[in-house]
């Protein structure tokens, strides 16, 4: 496929200011199905070895019934100026603060699954206000940060072709067409550093840079570095131990919808084990995370019903041949790598495929590299962008 290949988007809508606000039936009938939850049987003590440990997805959901506070979570999430703007047919919702730097540049911030546009909560103020938490104010960003369509509370899409080259036709609609940006930076992990790779692929003329947190190579022939080996056979060891949920997304997701839009507990179970397989957390999910993240981020599927619409981005993925299979990306790309990363691939097998102008590895951290380890996620993503914005 050709490296600057494009969508036509029609049907754009100016965006509309827009508030999260959750009916309290929902909230009630959400208490409800937690107390009535029918628990499966697991084996003693075999904690987490056949995936979610349900004592602990008990405590949790326990927590969420009794002492969670979602109407305070919702405020904060308030707090920054929302929008919904149709593109393409589906409503996109999303984050837009202006920066207050003496030149804010644009950036483009872009989550996956299992988590939400909620990982980068904690980062809008430091990009958009770095003065104000200690860093340069030269440093300042306007940052939009969307959710990917059929997550949390934007729209759903109605027919099928909502992969990854489709949305980031969309976002790139999003940031030029509507919001006035001609020039912009990306950056994403998981879904993101794919969709945001995409867009660098399509959109060279608009996008300054990309960085990445989950960037994607191939071995390249013949190397048998021992490096090369290490990276395949942890690959290997992913796909064969951890991928069963992309394979039921991406073959079957509407099977396994149906049980979670009924069950709260159900949803905990499925994005909880992830959270804590994907994360450096050393098999303590809460050193890493509180059960208001982990449950803040988890309202972002159950309370807007988006649990099988957001799966579906995997069915949409294996239909799209072009999600991964762009030419060389030829702007800057930075590389924030962190050793738990889930799919890692050694900058040899990542040179073919992107220009690399900055490649950073971290001591720790893991997949949600947002949340995890936010400062040094902050600090690269500035370091990347003052050379170039």
């Amino acid at each position: 496929m050709a490296n600057r290949r494009r969508l036509t988007i029609i049907g754009a809508m100016p965006p509309r200011p827009f508030s999260i606000n959750v009916p309290d039936a929902v909230l009630t009938d959400l208490k409800q199905r937690l107390a009535n939850t029918r628990w499966p049987d697991p084996i003693p003590g075999t904690g987490w070895d056949y995936g979610a440990d349900i004592p602990y997805i008990q405590e949790v959901c326990a927590y969420w019934k009794d002492q969670y506070d979602w109407r305070k979570q919702e405020a904060a999430l308030n707090a920054y100026p929302q929008f919904l703007c149709e593109v393409d047919g589906v409503d996109l919702h999303f984050w837009h603060v202006k920066g207050k730097g003496p030149n804010p540049f644009p950036l483009l911030l872009v989550h996956g699954w299992p988590g939400s546009i909620y990982e980068f909560h904690h980062l809008i103020g430091p990009l958009t206000d770095p003065a104000a938490f200690g860093g340069d104010p030269a440093d300042s960003f306007d940052v939009v940060i969307p959710a990917l369509p059929g997550y949390g509370w934007g729209g759903h899409p109605r027919e099928r072709g909502w992969g990854p080259t489709r949305t980031a036709a969309a976002f790139d609609t999003l940031m030029v067409q509507e919001l006035g940006y001609d020039r912009y930076g990306t950056q994403g992990g998981d879904w993101g550093g794919i969709i945001t790779a995409r867009m660098g692929a399509a959109h060279p003329e608009h996008i300054a840079g990309v960085h990445l947190n989950f960037i994607i190579g191939l071995p390249p022939a013949g190397d048998d570095s021992e490096a090369s080996k290490a990276a395949q056979a942890a690959r290997a060891h992913f796909q064969a131990e951890e991928t069963g949920y992309s394979l039921t997304h991406s073959t079957k997701p509407m099977s396994l919808a149906a049980a979670q839009a009924d069950s709260p507990a159900g949803i905990a179970a499925w994005i909880i084990e992830k959270f804590r397989t994907w994360s450096d957390c050393d098999g303590d999910i809460e050193s890493v995370y509180t059960k208001d993240q982990l449950l803040t981020n988890i309202m972002f599927y159950w309370a807007p019903n988006s649990i099988a619409s957001a799966a579906r981005m995997y069915y949409e993925s294996r239909k799209d041949p072009s999600a991964m299979g762009w030419s060389r990306i030829e702007v800057p790309v930075g590389a924030a790598i962190f050793p738990k990363e889930i799919y890692r691939s050694p900058r040899a097998w990542c040179e073919p495929r992107y220009n690399i102008q900055r490649w950073t590895e971290f001591p720790k951290g893991g997949h949600f590299a947002a949340l995890e380890r936010p400062q040094e996620l902050l600090g690269d993503i500035r370091a990347f962008f003052r050379e170039i914005r």
